[in-house]
């Protein structure tokens, strides 16, 4: 995927998910993976133009289908508001495409890829303790694995984040809403005269609802005959459990309760859907260290930059690190640099996750604004644009959010990781041969002066 290092060194790579590209230690089995491997996930330009550089383009193909349109309607009435066209220009300066799949469809494509490329997956494999010094890490069932690199990759309760900042920082943040994650059987749709005309659609059409302190985003999956359908609710009742749910044992009517009041093909559709997962949605403060004190060990991926559950950048911004990560090692000569360039990593990649984080926040503030005038606004300007004949992000507020996304989408990762490289990578490189090659000189005329006197 990257240029082969002069020296190859053993990385230990704790998770199994989109960012876990390498030797992989993954506590849950292949059978519950597909589990939580659950509904369907977006993949934008910035992302899938790092997969089609891997040479994944073919195999995503395969197994998903590209956008080209947005619909936007009413949570509560199924109004439709107006829609909007990717710009073609805009996708082809990006190099990419966006794409619709199942998250077990993009894990696939992952896994297949990595164990093409040499690593050992180890399913069932749980992590009781990492540590940077001596880089090791401890299994329950006593085994230790050695290594030279270990990488966080384990999701947002990561055990290689507690080794570095001393405390789990997701499950100590407040949330503020739920998020369902489902699918919807395309032959039931296809059944009922209310959704059959989802499918009359053209296919790359996304669809969103704006609700009041509620959302709603659905697609076609790629490779399978279902719909997804993402769903933003407000936290349940008091009392009652909020916490993660990875695929089975939720009960279908407690999201259809959390819908509160919404248009009817919504509510038909969750009727007609699948088992859910859901996670707590939660605005969680940047983490400060992605790296440990002995410089041997790092996060990535949900593990170092969480962003609110659902985000369309989630997967997008654990493949760019995984890129960015990649593109640095592919330069390593000597052990010494590998602090460097975990550090190095972390300065590349930490602004523009804080970027995307706080971009991915007020977005899901903007899909799910609570009613009052500030809403009103919102739908009034793009009504106005939808009347004029224009794209419901054609100007006001709904403007900035898409200037936004087409900022994201041109970001390239391998590039920050390459320009990284020959701005500081190659003058340290050259700084520390010079001041190696000073020391042989000296140390010679020592020697030289030490035969003279003899």
């Amino acid at each position: 995927m990257s240029g082969k290092a002069e020296l190859t060194i053993k990385f230990i790579v704790v998770g199994g998910g989109i960012a876990g590209l390498a030797f992989v230690l993954e506590q849950y089995s292949d059978a519950d993976v597909s589990k939580m491997s659950h509904g369907g996930i977006r993949l934008p330009p910035n992302v899938s133009k790092v997969l089609f550089h891997w040479g994944l383009e073919r195999a995503l193909r395969q197994v998903s289908v590209t956008s080209s349109a947005m619909e936007v309607e009413i949570y509560e009435t199924g109004e439709y508001i107006g829609t909007h066209l990717w710009e073609a220009e805009v996708l082809r300066e990006t190099g990419g495409d966006f794409l619709f799949l199942h998250h077990e469809g993009l894990r696939k494509v992952l896994y297949d890829a990595a164990i093409a490329a040499g690593a050992e997956v180890r399913a069932g494999t749980k992590v009781a303790s990492v540590s940077g010094d001596g880089p090791h890490v401890t299994l329950t069932s006593g085994e230790t694995l050695l290594a030279d690199v270990i990488v966080g990759a384990d999701g947002r309760s990561s055990v290689v984040q507690q080794a570095i900042v001393g405390k789990d920082v997701f499950d100590g943040a407040p949330y503020q809403s739920l998020f369902y994650n489902t699918t919807v059987p395309g032959e039931l749709m296809r059944a009922d005269p209310q959704l059959a005309p989802f499918f009359k659609k053209p296919v790359e059409t996304m669809f969103v609802w704006l609700g009041n302190n509620r959302s709603a985003v659905a697609f076609r999956i790629g490779g399978k005959d279902e719909f997804a359908l993402h769903l933003w609710v407000p936290p349940r009742q008091k009392g009652l459990s909020d916490d993660d749910c990875w695929g089975g044992g939720l009960d279908l009517k407690e999201m259809r309760r959390q819908l509160g009041e919404c248009e009817p093909r919504l509510l038909k559709m969750t009727k007609l859907a699948a088992t859910p997962s859901r996670v707590q949605v939660k605005m969680v403060p940047p983490i400060e260290d992605w790296v440990d004190k002995h410089g041997r060990m790092a996060i990535m991926g949900e593990a170092a930059h969480p962003l609110p559950a659902g985000s369309l950048q989630g997967g997008a911004m654990a493949v760019e690190d995984a890129a960015v990560f990649a593109k640095l090692f592919s330069h390593l000569r000597d052990k010494d640099q590998i602090s460097t360039f975990l550090h190095a990593f972390q300065d590349l990649r930490e602004d523009r996750c804080a970027s995307v984080v706080h971009t991915e926040q007020c977005n899901l503030y903007f899909q799910m604004l609570p009613a009052g005038p500030q809403q009103e606004q919102r739908d009034q300007d793009m009504r106005a644009k939808t009347a004029q004949g224009e794209s419901v992000f054609g100007g006001g507020e709904a403007s900035e959010q898409w200037e936004q996304l087409k900022e994201l989408w041109g970001y390239d990762a391998e590039d920050e990781a390459d320009d990284w490289w020959v701005k500081w990578g190659l003058l340290r490189e050259r700084a520390k041969q010079r001041s190696l090659d000073m020391e042989a000189e000296m140390h010679a005329a020592r020697l030289s002066s030490l035969r003279m006197r003899a």
